[in-house]
């Protein structure tokens, strides 16, 4: 696996959801002194993967022996693959806490449920799910669309904010759907106050059950790094690259939104990515633990982007 190589403000400034050309970093695996763990004797390990070129392109027009799937070091076999597009299973995580009322980051957020709607075909399916210190489910899986922009516009902003706590609960949900093409979209303005657990341990459940997870962080032009108006703490920074690295270590990715092109935008890249992914499989190792994967192209100038690794062991309490 080689993660998206957009840091920090770099990639909060950036125009497309995914990797672009140049080095990429390794990350470090999530903490595992009180990781989630799922099921043991997993009979193959199943990983989306999204590719893009060296101009940031989605490319889709791979087949399986352009792949080599490294499991903790050593080249494993692939057992299954998939290409070509399929229908989506995406749950939406909506910020609906008091700090979501400020500059109406709650009508950005809104507007980007709105959006996402309307870029599903059909056979697709979304579930709504709100959280502010307590986590809600508002719409199950359903192709009913309309139904889920008017739930959306719903209530008022108030309370805590239980973000990591809240992504855990959604991404064990969005890993049991049966769609090959399959993410978790959360809404927020990215400052969370209540969670019990850390970003590592919410990224090692997301990657545990493959989903990758996006952010879109809501603001106000003069919070949104990278514009002319924009004026921002060290803190602000600091709470942006900590959501970077949860993104980017399920496979997923992040954006900063403050006006309604950037979030049509978004949406755009977001619906390209995962309507190309590609699906490999592949057997796991038998040693309980954290298992690191990468997965490499045979062709140059190309780039994957997918979940850090996975997790053999019985289930147990991450929090």
């Amino acid at each position: 696996m080689k993660p998206s190589p957009l840091l920090g403000a770099a990639l909060i400034g950036a125009l497309v959801f995914g990797s672009s050309a140049g080095a990429l970093a390794q990350v470090p695996a999530p903490d595992q002194t009180s990781q989630t763990t799922f099921r043991g004797g997993v009979e193959a390990v199943a990983v989306t993967v999204t590719i893009r070129d060296s101009r940031g392109r989605v490319v889709h027009d791979l087949v399986a022996s352009d792949f080599e799937v490294i499991d903790t070091g050593t080249a494993s076999p692939i057992t299954d693959f998939f290409a070509g597009e399929g229908p989506i299973s995406i749950a939406i995580l909506m910020d609906i806490s008091g700090s979501m009322s400020v500059g109406d980051n709650i009508g950005r957020a809104r507007e980007a449920v709105s959006m996402l709607t309307a870029a599903l075909q059909p056979g697709d399916e979304v579930a709504l799910y709100t959280f502010d210190s307590k986590f809600k489910q508002v719409i199950t899986f359903t192709s009913d669309l309309a139904r889920v922009r008017e739930a959306s516009l719903t209530g008022s902003p108030w309370g805590v904010t239980a973000l990591f706590d809240s992504i855990k609960e959604t991404a064990e949900l969005v890993g049991a759907r049966a769609n090959r093409h399959r993410a978790l979209l959360v809404i927020t303005d990215g400052v969370d106050t209540s969670s019990r657990l850390t970003p590592s341990q919410v990224s090692g459940v997301a990657a545990s059950v493959d989903v990758p997870v996006y952010l879109l962080s809501v603001v106000t032009p003069v919070d949104h790094t990278g514009e002319d108006s924009a004026v921002t703490t060290e803190k602000a920074r600091t709470e942006s690259a900590t959501l970077v690295d949860l993104a980017r270590w399920t496979g997923g990715d992040m954006r900063v939104v403050s006006r309604p092109a950037h979030t049509q935008q978004a949406v755009q890249d977001l619906m390209t990515e995962l309507r190309h992914q590609y699906v490999i499989s592949f057997e796991p190792r038998t040693t309980p633990g954290w298992h690191p994967i990468e997965v490499r192209l045979r062709k140059k100038n190309l780039f994957a982007h997918t979940r850090g690794g996975y997790v053999i062991g019985p289930a147990r309490s991450g929090s």
